[in-house]
């Protein structure tokens, strides 16, 4: 796996569900922000602040596979960790868990920095703009 996995609980709301009485599909994209925040500011980083300094993390893709499905009132969890950081795009693993460590969903995330120039979302070297957090997720990212 990796050096470091990031662990949330989720609160699943009745909100979450569709009209077969387990969770939405489309309410694991937010628990799976929840993730990528959780270890961002486990490891000591602040999304805000960059974005104060003009740079935003846009989704790119998303993969994801639900194995099991999880129900209102359920007890679930999201782990997140670095599955590749290649200066360009990080792309983040995960998992949700149920109450008894199931593993119901499971994929990647991939993400890019930009920069809005004249209205306009400009591509970064993340390595280059934020050197010491580029280091950060190469140390705790999986090892392969």
């Amino acid at each position: 796996m990796s050096a470091y996995v990031a662990e949330k609980e989720i609160q699943i709301l009745y909100a979450d569900t569709d009209m077969m009485g387990v969770i939405y599909h489309g309410s694991y994209i937010k628990w799976l922000e929840l993730g990528r925040m959780q270890l961002i500011e486990d490891i000591g980083y602040d999304y805000l602040k960059m974005e104060r300094e003009g740079y935003l993390a846009p989704v790119h893709n998303v993969n994801i596979t639900y194995a099991k499905s999880l129900k209102y009132g359920d007890r679930a969890f999201v782990r997140t960790w670095v599955e590749e950081n290649t200066g360009v795009r990080t792309i983040y693993g995960f998992e949700i868990v149920n109450g008894n460590g199931e593993v119901c969903t499971h994929g990647t995330t991939t993400l890019i920095v930009v920069k809005k120039v004249d209205g306009d979302f400009q591509p970064v070297i993340f390595k280059r703009v934020f050197p010491e957090w580029h280091a950060k997720y190469e140390e705790i990212k999986v090892k392969k």
